[in-house]
């Protein structure tokens, strides 16, 4: 089929065409006018992903997040913020309301469930374009109701938002509590075994008393290696007295006494050797004077002998002086070392003590923060822009209908002309002649009565037509 033929056929049948377009324009018409007029409010929010949280102290997520958008549409799309509208705007309480309930569900489920569904149908909700604005749009056949219900649903998801981050932290908070109970029982005990071993070791887990207790057995010990170092002098000073050099000793040539007699008995012994030379041996001063020397070495000898006795003694004194001095100096150790020990039992209630006091202090500090974000009254999520009432109506779209109608009217009426004449195929054209024979069109007479399209009279120069076919082939025929 060429253009030709496609005019003809619609020339043929222009009285069904054009009675099919108006029927389709005439019902777009009729639907449009008759269609009840609705009208769409909307609201925006802005989900601020830049803000540092206040609390926690930390920042949200950056730039644009496709994911928490899309979270956030979700959450307001759930039927708890439905449900959330329903109980602010207090709907329930409408007798009319709770009609059209009964009405519709026969009463069966909750009136809650019924309208939150029936808001879902109407609302509508988009992201914005490469931004964290959302828009909440709802359309209603009232103006004033749509705005109402568009900013119900914005403030019920802010609501929401804030309860999703409070509702955890109350449940944090409510198990922070009781572990702050339990960890200050701990604390408290672990305080009352530290006072009970103080008060039965009757001292202070400090390394005061042990430092004075390490210096007295430091002092003990410098003592102790000095008296044996005088014991063991007295010693030798002792088995040099034994022997047979005891005169020769430092104590006794020290000794003033012994030094006199010494010198006496120099002075007799010459005196004694003078006489003897002079006198001879049995004189009698001779005689006396040597009884004299006798006497006074008896009274030397009788001296160092008491030097060496009291070496003696010296020696024994200083022994029993080491041997106590030792004493003491084991007993101060075993106390030094005792102290170390109860010390470190000490330090280890310490430690428990010092860890039931950090793990306190922990949960106090998240106790405190999750009591402070249970408190909480704003979220990262603010109203950008409230919904007021439209004043035109969003649909029907009248101009926009129509438009949509002679369109979808020109293909329809198009389609049913041709679909009749593929069913009902007649000749209209030269062209149909040569196709449907198979053989050359010589010439055409045009008729009387031919007339143009929509009626019109024909030129005299249409009604001559040239040959349309080669004239070889004519004459063939």
């Amino acid at each position: 089929m060429n253009f030709v033929q496609f005019l003809a056929i619609l020339r043929a049948r222009y009285k069904v065409a054009l009675a099919i377009f108006a029927a389709i324009v005439v019902l777009a018409l009729l639907i449009s006018l008759l269609l009840p007029k609705s009208y769409t409010a909307s609201a925006s929010v802005v989900v601020d992903s830049t803000k540092p949280d206040p609390l926690a102290a930390v920042l949200y997520a950056g730039g644009v997040n496709p994911g928490l958008v899309a979270t956030q549409i979700d959450v307001i799309n759930s039927d708890r913020v439905a449900f959330k509208v329903v109980r602010n705007l207090k709907l329930t309480e409408n007798p009319q309301v709770r009609q059209q309930w009964q009405q519709a569900t026969k009463g069966v489920g909750s009136i809650e469930q019924w309208l939150g569904m029936v808001f879902q149908k109407s609302m509508d909700v988009r992201p914005s374009r490469e931004s964290n604005v959302i828009t909440i749009t709802y359309k209603a056949a009232d103006p004033q109701f749509a705005a109402a219900l568009a900013n119900a649903f914005a403030q019920a998801y802010l609501e929401t938002n804030i309860e999703m981050r409070v509702e955890p932290a109350r449940l944090y908070s409510s198990f922070f509590d009781q572990r702050s109970k339990e960890a200050r029982e701990a604390l408290e005990k672990a305080q009352s075994r530290v006072s009970e071993f103080q008060r039965e070791k009757g001292i202070i887990a400090t390394d005061e008393r042990l430092d004075i207790e390490n210096a007295r057995l430091n002092e003990l010990s410098t003592q102790y290696v000095g008296l044996q170092a005088l014991a063991s002098d007295s010693v030798s000073r002792q088995a040099a007295a034994k022997a047979s050099s005891a005169d020769r000793m430092q104590e006794v040539l020290a000794n003033p006494l012994i030094a006199g007699l010494k010198a006496d008995q120099a002075r007799l012994e010459a005196r004694l050797q003078e006489l003897t030379s002079k006198l001879g041996d049995r004189n009698p001063q001779v005689i006396e004077t040597r009884a004299n020397l006798s006497e006074l070495r008896s009274r030397i000898d009788a001296e160092t002998a008491k030097v060496s006795s009291s070496l003696g003694i010296t020696n024994t004194i200083n022994q029993q002086r080491v041997g106590d001095l030792r004493a003491a100096l084991e007993a101060q150790r075993a106390k030094v070392l005792q102290m170390k020990a109860v010390r470190d039992d000490g330090l280890v209630l310490l430690r428990d003590v010092e860890n039931a006091q950090r793990t306190y202090d922990q949960i106090m500090q998240r106790l405190n923060q999750t009591t402070l974000e249970s408190l909480a009254t704003q979220s990262n999520v603010s109203v950008l822009s409230q919904a007021v009432g439209p004043v035109e109506p969003t649909s029907p779209k009248l101009i926009l209908n129509m438009m949509v109608a002679v369109f979808a009217g020109t293909l329809l009426a198009v389609a049913v002309v041709v679909a009749m004449e593929m069913l009902d195929r007649r000749v209209r054209s030269v062209d149909d002649v040569a196709q449907a024979v198979g053989l050359p069109v010589i010439g055409v007479l045009p008729s009387p009565n031919a007339r143009r399209l929509f009626g019109k009279a024909t030129k005299a120069n249409l009604m001559q037509q040239r040959l349309l076919g080669h004239m070889a082939d004519g004459k063939g025929a």
